[in-house]
């Protein structure tokens, strides 16, 4: 039997790009049929920020020098995307970016349960379907609890930061190895795929490594 396919996908929750790039590359794997071994890994897009966030027009603004209709554009676009994924991108004024390094915390505790990659879906959807505000640790325990995680436990996951070290040289260590934007999709443990590319380019790509493998 042919191994599966190992994907390590690094990301951040609150990164609009990981999603779609995710949902673009399920399409993919659905379409193809492939096995697959999937590995997700925590990168912060804004780790200095605090807890208060900061409302996502002003900041991409400020963060990439862009205009207010720049902005807007591209959550059009975001929103449009989404929507042909079945993911849906509910930006208003008033939405905001948040420090994710707790949340990343708690997903590596789901992930000692089996419940990692749901409680990142889960994650993605909270901030950026509901607007809710990742830096706030009632909120990230209830998306635990909602994700069928123990609420307690999950409490006691961000009260002692049990678990921060480790988060802590996982990031490093893909920094390390020269990852400085996500999505950052690696195949194999050595094909590199950076950003959101597309369903069709993902299935182009799966197929040359099904090949690789085979050795054709």
């Amino acid at each position: 039997m042919t191994e599966p396919l190992r994907i390590d996908i690094v990301s951040d929750v609150v990164c609009p790009w990981c999603i779609v790039g995710y949902r673009q590359l399920e399409q993919a794997l659905d379409a193809t049929g492939i096995a697959y071994d999937l590995h997700w890994h925590p990168f912060e897009l804004n780790p200095d920020m605090g807890p208060e966030g900061q409302n996502i027009t002003v900041h991409i603004m400020e963060k990439y020098g862009s205009t207010r209709a720049d902005s807007q554009a591209n959550r059009d676009r975001l929103t449009a995307l989404g929507g042909s994924l079945d993911f849906t991108f509910a930006f208003t004024d008033d939405s905001r970016m948040h420090n994710t390094f707790n949340a990343h915390q708690l997903i590596h505790w789901a992930d000692t349960q089996w419940r990692g990659h749901d409680l990142k879906q889960a994650l993605f959807t909270a901030h950026f379907t509901d607007g809710r505000n990742l830096s706030d640790p009632t909120v990230l325990v209830a998306v635990a609890v909602e994700t069928g995680l123990d609420a307690e436990e999950a409490l006691a996951v961000l009260a002692d930061q049990r678990h921060a070290e480790q988060v802590r040289v996982e990031e490093r260590f893909w920094q390390q190895q020269g990852i400085t934007g996500v999505p950052a999709i690696i195949f194999d443990r050595k094909h590199l795929v950076t950003g959101a590319q597309g369903a069709d380019n993902y299935a182009r790509i799966l197929g040359q490594l099904q090949e690789m493998k085979a050795g054709t």
